[in-house]
């Protein structure tokens, strides 16, 4: 199998793990991510992008200052924007973010749910996922039109730096 059939494979478990969808911004240097893969609902992607939320996002600062696993409900504290409250107005109400550091580069993603907590089994089998996706985009440098194609079919926004 390619790491384009590979990525797809895994974004589709993804989507059925996470009702509300999930950002995966992976091989971060310095504070752009060579891929960039969102499912989130298109007006929370406008209301983020028009008011620099990314700047304020606590999941993000979690995600560049940490590895693991964060739920959302603890970095409401570090929240002084009330990034997760606007969040929740869009129906991700529940959520978690996962952060990776192999060195070379950093993968931040976050996950969200409308229904209910992701319970310990889904947050692990997502993590596992997150680090695989790692994996699989270190050595491409760009992925094929069809591929980018079927990215869009599966309603994932696809940013390539």
């Amino acid at each position: 199998m390619s790491a384009e059939t590979d990525i797809l494979k895994s974004l589709e478990q993804l989507d059925r793990l996470c009702s509300a969808g999930y950002a995966i911004a992976l091989h971060i240097h310095y504070t752009a991510p060579k891929f960039l893969f969102q499912t989130y609902d298109s007006e929370w992607m406008k209301t983020y992008s028009e008011q620099g939320l990314v700047l304020k996002d606590p999941t993000v600062a979690w995600g560049f200052e940490n590895t693991g696993i964060a739920h959302w409900q603890d970095l409401e504290p570090l929240d002084e924007a009330g990034v997760l409250a606007k969040a929740r107005a869009f129906g991700l109400r529940h959520g978690f973010t996962c952060a990776t550091d192999k060195g070379d580069s950093r993968t931040i993603a976050s996950f969200a749910r409308d229904d209910r907590e992701s319970t310990p089994d889904e947050i692990a089998q997502t993590c596992e996922i997150v680090e695989a996706l790692h994996d699989y985009t270190a050595g491409i440098d760009a992925i094929s039109q069809r591929d980018r194609d079927r990215l869009k079919e599966m309603s994932v926004v696809f940013t390539h730096v």
